[in-house]
């Protein structure tokens, strides 16, 4: 991964995802694409019905855990929105971790499909399904060096934060696999 602080390709930042201005922005997603609270719910508020519409229309079977799909991102400042499905944590012991980095991965993937120079993603797994803040950051941070690490595009991954803990929780992660303290 590129840790030159003139240039991150991974930042951790504090902050609304709606309000992400970025080509595209990964949505905390169910695999019904149904719809939610949390990240899920704050973004199809904002970028209005017509997300929901292309969901229901180009996959009504939904989405499996461990994989994303792609919509058009309505009234978001974005241009796409990246439905990731990420795992419920039960414990552990279920292949929580590969999951979470499959959803992680194919996020990323569809995002350099279509020519994303800009990406904004949270914490996946880590609110109503439960996933334990520190694994999902060891995780999460691991799968986005990888992967930026070996493709161009996204160039600049943003991953979006909701609070003070979160941020700190994922700034160490990130510190103890690069060896540095990340830029904010």
């Amino acid at each position: 991964m590129n840790v030159n602080p003139d240039e991150p390709r991974l930042l951790l930042v504090r902050g609304d995802i709606t309000e992400q201005h970025v080509d595209a922005i990964v949505n905390a997603a169910n695999s019904r694409l149904a719809g939610g609270g949390g990240v899920d719910g704050a973004i199809h508020r904002r970028g209005g019905p017509t997300i929901m519409q292309e969901t229901r229309r180009r996959f009504p079977d939904g989405c499996p855990t461990g994989s994303a799909v792609l919509t058009g991102g309505g009234q978001l400042p974005a241009k796409y929105v990246i439905h990731a499905v990420g795992p419920v944590w039960s414990g552990g012991d279920q292949g929580e971790p590969a999951l979470l980095a499959n959803a992680y991965r194919r996020a990323l993937e569809l995002a350099a499909e279509h020519d994303c120079y800009s990406l904004a993603v949270p914490a996946l797994s880590t609110g109503a399904y439960g996933y334990p803040l520190t694994a999902a950051a060891r995780v999460t941070i691991a799968t986005l060096a990888d992967f930026l690490a070996d493709h161009p595009l996204p160039h600049t991954v943003r991953l979006v934060l909701r609070d003070d803990a979160a941020l700190e929780t994922f700034r160490q992660a990130l510190s103890d696999l690069s060896g540095t303290v990340p830029p904010s």
